[in-house]
């Protein structure tokens, strides 16, 4: 199916054809999904030996959730991923109608940084893609072509109007509270393995009319341990448009201490796109140091209670340490009282440098006349 696609001109700033011009802007994550996008493990450099087996099973809890509240589109790889996938979800993969599998490729699972960012038209609803550059975070991993080949693939099947930005961005390095106010890092979104020929201003400036924002605060750095640079996803999330979650740690001879107070300090003297200050919940730091050390030679894993995902009426929360989960769970039980809390360990799925934000992409404006079950590009 053909689609409108919009690429970015010469310069970074506003013309009429970028999507803020036109009355688009990125929603927030807890508005309405029409669906979640995931990509089944297959990764053996991600995920050695036994590991796979071990993050299996933590994706099939996160299906099973998942499925209950809103459809999900899953990438197979091939045959031999589809038969694994179908012999850990049973009866699942036949059963829900809330399940499309898509066999097409892609080389790993972090459909939140190479997936499809959307956009939506504030006076007329129409929803469109914004496909941006992926590299892996700064050519870490490659091959990353099949990844970076996903929005578009995801466009031309489903016939959604589609823009291009033309610079790498992650979207996990991006946080929004809807309403026009988005945070990010400057070790992401500055390092110059990313778009080294653009300035901090001119970066802003894209996220501002590629993804209609009014407003840009720039945390500093990430967590120890994080491949990614740093991504915001991992430190500071939006619960509503006026609430932000941080993480922070009482240790100060934690790794990570002075870079989270260092957040937390920008974050209390932000405003919002009104000018007003914004509430600031903490939540504490789970264990990140890890006995084995992960398959890029790190002693840290970027575990973090920020990692969690909004799904139709819930928030998948990842939990990994005793000595805090219960805390956590009754800290964002009473933040979101209209969400469930469906706490899920993640303990095995962290060790590959992600979670479940990391592996998921909310999805809007699609129809639901899906077939129970699409095999096949």
């Amino acid at each position: 199916m053909q689609t409108n696609i919009f690429n970015a001109p010469n310069s970074s700033f506003m013309t009429l054809n970028t999507p803020a011009a036109l009355g688009f802007r990125m929603p927030a994550e807890w508005e309405t999904h029409s669906a979640s996008l995931l990509s089944w493990p297959c990764n053996r450099e991600t995920w050695p030996g036994e590991r796979l087996d071990r993050v299996e099973t933590v994706y099939t809890q996160i299906i099973q959730e998942l499925t209950k509240r809103e459809h999900l589109h899953l990438i197979v790889n091939n045959d031999a991923t589809f038969e694994r996938a179908a012999n850990c979800l049973g009866s699942l993969i036949k059963d829900t109608k809330r399940l499309t599998v898509h066999k097409t490729t892609s080389n790993d699972v972090w459909a939140r940084d190479f997936g499809p960012i959307f956009v939506r038209n504030q006076m007329s609803g129409l929803n469109a893609i914004t496909d941006w550059e992926y590299n892996a975070w700064g050519g870490k991993y490659p091959p990353y072509d099949r990844d970076n080949a996903v929005p578009g693939w995801f466009s031309a099947k489903y016939g959604i109007q589609r823009f291009k930005p033309g610079i790498v961005l992650e979207g996990g390095s991006i946080e929004t509270n809807g309403a026009g106010v988005m945070l990010t890092t400057e070790s992401v979104l500055l390092n110059p393995n990313r778009n080294p020929h653009l300035s901090k201003s001119e970066i802003e400036q894209y996220l501002k009319d590629w993804l209609g924002q009014e407003k840009v605060i720039w945390l500093k750095n990430g967590l120890a341990g994080d491949d990614t640079d740093g991504h915001i996803d991992d430190l500071s999330r939006f619960l509503n448009p006026s609430t932000i979650m941080t993480m922070v740690t009482e240790d100060k001879d934690d790794v990570n201490y002075e870079t989270l107070q260092e957040n937390y300090e920008l974050l209390r003297s932000a405003t919002d796109q009104h000018g007003e200050p914004f509430e600031i919940v903490t939540v504490p730091m789970p264990e990140t140091r890890v006995a084995e050390t992960t398959v890029d030679g790190s002693e840290h894993v970027p575990a973090s209670y920020a990692n969690f995902y909004f799904v139709n009426g819930a928030v998948l929360l990842p939990v990994y340490d005793p000595r805090y989960d219960d805390e956590v769970i009754s800290l964002f039980k009473k933040h979101l009282p209209g969400h469930e809390i469906v706490p899920i360990p993640c303990a095995d799925l962290v060790w590959g440098q992600g979670s479940i934000h990391c592996i998921s992409q909310q999805l809007y404006g699609l129809s639901h006349k899906y077939d129970t079950f699409v095999f096949g590009c």
